[in-house]
Parts: structure tokens; sequence; C-alpha cells
């Protein structure tokens, strides 16, 4: 049995590329980084890899993590610029037995040793939409914090082996040097093989507080069914942040045990997600929080068509791009 699961529909044409590594009987890790790979390298998504969004100062820090559920390695790298596939880097450095998460010039400096390419990853319409939301701040004190979707996935090999990984260029606008759950194990992701894995997309800033990955992990090793984990680890963390802290923030998460049976829950209206299991087609789910029951639907056309115009969105870049 083989399986893998991403965050968003951004995901499926990686997810497509990931399930001919595993078709051939290739291995979860190589699956994953094939997956992600594609996420990265297409430039009009805007939160992940190549024409990713920038920090405040309109530069481009991505980070990117991988977790290997046989051995439990981990390879983590954050606020790293000008290199491209983050993801493959971030798994080369869970290959080390120390050293396993590195930021900013010191995972640049790693990047550069081990050969991986150097490359300006902040486009042109990236910029334009930059100075775009920068000139409706000015004026009317927007916050700047959204597009912060991160490409995350659990992959299931018919070795039984689990690997989970994300990638992201995170909020958009951020300060300088800022790190969600991205990239911390645990949080934005977490694998397990004699279990399953899971994985996390929203507002880092309070995903982390509940290490929400491994806690849906935790919760499956105790017998729970992956979609009763996932629902259980938001909804629980969900009421506490806002017993606490009177609100929470976007939190969304999907979970694959190392059975092939998959979850997926949220906090918020809808979000979406991947799923190929062997056997079974590829299908984009839309996930819905309706008074904290989980509803799961294939997307039709028209929720797709919609999505893709969001998400890649629109810029006037004859007038923003030449600034």
């Amino acid at each position: 049995m083989w399986g893998i699961i991403a965050t968003w529909r951004m995901a499926k044409e990686g997810v497509e590329e990931g399930v001919k590594v595993l078709r051939d009987k290739g291995t979860a890790g190589s699956a994953i980084e094939v997956a992600i790979q594609e996420v990265e390298n297409y430039p009009l998504y805007k939160s992940v890899g190549f024409g990713g969004l920038p920090n405040e100062e309109m530069e481009l820090e991505l980070d990117a993590a991988y977790m290997d559920g046989d051995t439990l390695s981990v390879g983590a790298i954050a606020a790293i610029k000008d290199y491209a596939n983050p993801i493959s880097i971030a798994k080369k450095l869970s290959e080390e037995t120390v050293n396993n998460m590195l930021v900013s010039s010191g995972a640049e400096k790693y990047a550069a040793q081990e050969g991986f390419e150097r490359k300006n990853m902040l486009t042109k319409r990236a910029q334009a939409f930059y100075r775009e939301r920068k000139s409706q701040i000015e004026p009317v004190e927007l916050k700047p914090y959204d597009g912060h979707d991160t490409v995350g996935m659990v992959t299931l090999d018919d070795k039984g082996k689990v690997v989970a990984a994300t990638s992201t260029s995170g909020l958009f606008m951020k300060r300088k040097g800022r790190v969600g759950d991205s990239p911390l194990v645990g949080s934005g992701f977490y694998a397990d093989s004699k279990v399953g894995g899971a994985t996390a997309t929203g507002l880092g800033e309070d995903l982390m507080k509940g290490c929400i990955s491994y806690e849906i992990v935790r919760l499956m090793k105790e017998g729970l069914h992956p979609q009763e984990a996932c629902e259980k680890a938001v909804y629980n963390l969900d009421k506490e942040l806002r017993e606490r802290r009177n609100n929470a923030g976007d939190l969304s998460v999907v979970a694959l045990n190392n059975e092939g049976e998959w979850g997926a829950a949220t906090n918020i209206e809808e979000f979406s997600c991947v799923v190929q299991i062997e056997n079974q087609p590829c299908e984009v789910y839309v996930i819905r929080n309706d008074n904290g029951k989980t509803i799961k639907e294939i997307a039709t056309d028209e929720w797709v068509e919609k999505y893709m115009k969001s998400e890649i969105g629109y810029v006037d870049e004859e007038k923003w791009g030449k600034q």
C-alpha cells in the first residue's frame, strides 16, 4: 500500500509527480522531494519557493523541512535566501548526525558547500505584489499578514516507510528573520513509520503552540483513525487558544497513517488538500468546518477554478513592476 496527502490545491501537480515515483516502487523520500519541488518551481504560486512572497524588506526568505519516519532523522532550514528547492537542502541536511537545523546565512553556507543551485527566487511579479500591498497598507493601516499557505506532505511507500515534509515562504511581509511552524519538528510536520505522519498549514505562531503535528501522530499511535486524530488536535488547540487568548489563528492539518488511511481538519471556513491512495484516483478535497464538525467533499471544477484565480491572483505588473 502506498499513498500521498498534501495541503492545498496548489500541490496537485506535485502529488501527481510523486505518485509516479511511488508507482515505480520508489521510496517515500524520493516521492515527497519530487512532489514538493514541483510546487516550489511553479512561479505563480505565491506562498512557496520561486515566486513566493517577500518579507517586510522585500526579501524572499524560505523555510523547508524533511523527516524520515524510519529513523526519525530531521533536516530543516529557515530564512534561507537565493537558493532553489529548499526541500532538497532540508532533505540532504537530514543525513547529518548533528546540526540538523540551519538558518539564514548558515543555511546558505551549507547549501553552497553541498553544491545546490544558487538562484534569485524573488520574481518581478512578487515584487509587484509587495509594492501593491505596501501602497494599500500605508494610507489605511491594513495588516499585511496574508498569503501564508504552506505546502506540507506526507508520503507512504510500499515498504511501509512514512515521510513528512514542508516548504513555504511564510507570512507575506513578515519581519526579517521570522520563522513559523513549518520547519519546526513536531509543529509543522512529524513522521513515524510505525504510526504515520502529519503536517500543518495556517498561522505558524498558533500551530506551534500545540506541537500539533506531533500531537496528531501521538493520537494515531493511541489507536485513533487519522480523521479522529486531526479533528481532536485542531479542535482542542482552537478551544485552548480561545480560552487563554480570546483568539485562535488558522489551524489546518492533514494526516496519513501507515495503513493508507487519511484525515484532515480545520478551524476555518474551508481549506483544501490533495490525496491519492493506491488503486484510487487523485482527488482534491475541500475541508470545511461546520461548528466543530468536519465536512469533506471532492472539489468541483467551479471550486478549483475559483481557487486557482485566488491563489495565482492578479497584479498590475505594468504599474507596480517598474517602481
